[in-house]
């Protein structure tokens, strides 16, 4: 029985060494003059793995954290399998980017370091060398090794020793703070990540009759590897059972939306998906002219997770690309979240999602979207309740509650964190057995399929990214001194006629009476510090009078109360007289 994703790994290069693990579009094209694919066959990656995993090993490494700072491509793959085969534990981080967000990149990068303790640094020729670069004014690299994967020599492989972990090992910490907010690793074990990619496999269908029916063409993606939807799907589903899959990077999809789709066409893989926002920007894109060149026909999942999943997308989405061979019944709805490691429920292979209109009398009656969308049942072993957040008492089908996960995917906790591991993994159900994962989000049951309704936390999510408030919030206070400190609001919103434009951030703040003179100055200058330290462009920003956000006893902003003042329409903004 195989202990690691390593174990597998091996297993498939022993089995068929020659077959396509893995290709990249480097330019993210797949095919004509401006095309540049690189692939890299089973044996040729576990040879890779072992060579970087005995670099490791040789300088006594094992045990310690190790950041790994990649470009997109298939370096980052051999790096992190690397990892887990010397018995380092990885922790993916964002590599420096460009001057924009170099500032960003490198302060989360040091927070991080510092957090996880890191030993060494794994990354590509381009980032290793500007590092080196930057460590005389780095006093956080000074003990810290660093080297490009690339150039450690294959002949290392051969003195490779096989790690023994435990189901219990801690494989990887999978980072989900913001900028500003203290860094919480999620402690991913090698028996979480078997039982997610078995969840995985089972859910999506990935079964040997399947991938045989798809030539072995498992996913396309364009999903960044550093962030748990795209490492744990992807990539690793695919390494879990000896598929090919075909990456390209984030930015050259959102350059031009329409490579998605054409490598879909091109490989034709069992499954493939996004966020919900790179289903609109597809629809976006939908000319007659590309929906002509596209065969979206073998396309079994197209699963859609990780922020609110629309139901007017879904339509639109099923409509448009119908006359491209695209199925209603493969739009797949999921939910889930790191500290599940990643999958925590997903929709029937086949069978289209399931909506509850106002006629269902669902909670979701009257509203703009006018259905809640189905997010698919619990994989096999995982148990979904929905408890009152207050009173920890499971509730019945169809109430609103906070959803709670039980399992052997639930990750370990959070990395030297006991206090917060203690709040959300080990959180009690009245009546049920067991310890369970508090998600922070709503939703209900019905039939046994959740539905997730909103969250319980404040996490904006606009176009897949997340973003804390409270970092958004300290940027605008710090951005101008007419804000008055810890007085300031930030929410998300739903835009579009019919919700499908998907969140954008509003941020409310109180400004001194006299400062209503200048107050579109001030809202630009926080409009562009937002943008600067958060590449976010908000919806709007709204200065209010002085002691109008509303805050419980405690002192603490009550965002929710203040996002229902604004889209009522009764905040007190400056130059107006006070709602009454």
């Amino acid at each position: 029985m195989a202990r690691s994703l390593v174990d597998l790994l091996i297993a498939h290069a022993t089995e068929h060494p020659d077959r396509t693990a893995y290709r990249f579009l480097a330019t993210g094209d797949c095919t004509g003059e401006t095309s540049e694919i690189h692939d890299i066959t089973y044996g040729r990656l576990a040879d890779r793995t072992r060579a970087v995993a005995a670099w490791l090993q040789d300088r006594g490494l094992a045990g310690s954290r190790a950041m790994l700072l990649y470009p997109p491509g298939l370096e980052f793959i051999s790096g992190y399998l690397g990892c887990l085969a010397a018995g380092v534990v990885a922790v993916p981080g964002v590599p420096p980017q460009g001057r924009t967000q170099n500032h960003r990149a490198l302060t989360r990068m040091k927070r991080l370091m510092a957090d996880a303790d890191t030993k060494v640094i794994l990354g590509g020729r381009e980032v290793i060398g500007a590092l080196d670069t930057m460590a005389p004014h780095l006093p956080e690299l000074a003990d810290v090794t660093r080297v490009a994967t690339e150039d450690i020599p294959g002949e290392l492989s051969a003195g490779w020793q096989a790690p023994e972990p435990d189901a219990d090992t801690v494989a990887f910490l999978q980072y989900t703070s913001g900028s500003t907010s203290a860094p919480r690793g999620v402690m991913v074990t090698h028996g979480n990540l078997l039982d997610n990619q078995r969840i995985i496999t089972e859910r999506m269908g990935h079964t040997p009759d399947a991938l045989a029916a798809h030539a072995g063409e498992l996913f396309v993606s364009w999903l960044p590897v550093y962030h748990d939807m795209g490492l744990i799907g992807p990539v690793l589903n695919t390494v879990y059972l000896g598929g090919t899959s075909t990456l390209f990077s984030p930015l050259h999809f959102l350059q031009q939306p329409q490579r998605w789709l054409d490598a879909v066409t091109r490989y034709r893989p069992h499954t493939s998906g996004a966020p919900n926002f790179a289903y609109e920007l597809s629809l976006k894109h939908a000319t007659p002219a590309f929906l002509d060149r596209l065969d979206l026909g073998a396309w079994k999942v197209a699963f859609n997770g990780a922020e609110p999943v629309r139901a007017a997308t879904l339509r639109r989405f099923a409509d448009t690309f119908a006359p491209a061979g695209f199925r209603r019944e493969a739009l797949y709805p999921c939910y889930g979240l790191a500290e599940a490691t990643l999958m925590v429920t997903g929709g029937s292979i086949d069978a289209p999602p399931t909506l509850l209109s106002a006629a269902d009398d669902g909670p979701h009656a009257g509203e703009a979207d006018a259905a809640a969308v189905g997010t698919g049942r619990p994989g096999p072993g995982l148990t979904v309740v929905i408890a009152d957040p207050e009173t920890h008492e499971e509730l019945p089908d169809g109430e609103v509650g906070e959803i709670r996960v039980a399992g052997a995917s639930v990750a370990k906790g959070y990395w030297r964190n006991a206090l917060a591991t203690r709040e959300t993994f080990r959180a009690r159900v009245a009546g049920r057995e067991g310890r369970f994962l508090r998600t922070g989000d709503l939703g209900f049951l019905r039939d046994g399929e959740l539905f997730v309704t909103g969250r319980l936390k404040d996490l904006i999510v606009v176009d897949g990214r997340n973003h804390y408030p409270q970092d958004l919030e300290l940027s605008a206070e710090m951005a101008h001194p007419a804000l008055r400190p810890g007085c300031t609001a930030a929410f998300a919103v739903d835009t579009g006629a019919d919700g499908s434009g998907g969140e954008q951030a509003v941020l409310v703040a109180e400004a001194a009476p006299e400062a209503a003179a200048e107050a579109e100055k001030i809202t630009e200058v926080i409009r562009g510090a937002l943008g600067d330290a958060h590449q976010l462009a908000v919806r709007d920003v709204v200065l209010v009078l002085p002691g109008t956000i509303p805050k419980t006893s405690s002192g603490k902003i009550q965002r929710r109360a203040c996002r229902s003042a604004y889209l009522d329409g009764t905040l007190s903004t400056l130059g107006a007289p006070a709602a009454g």
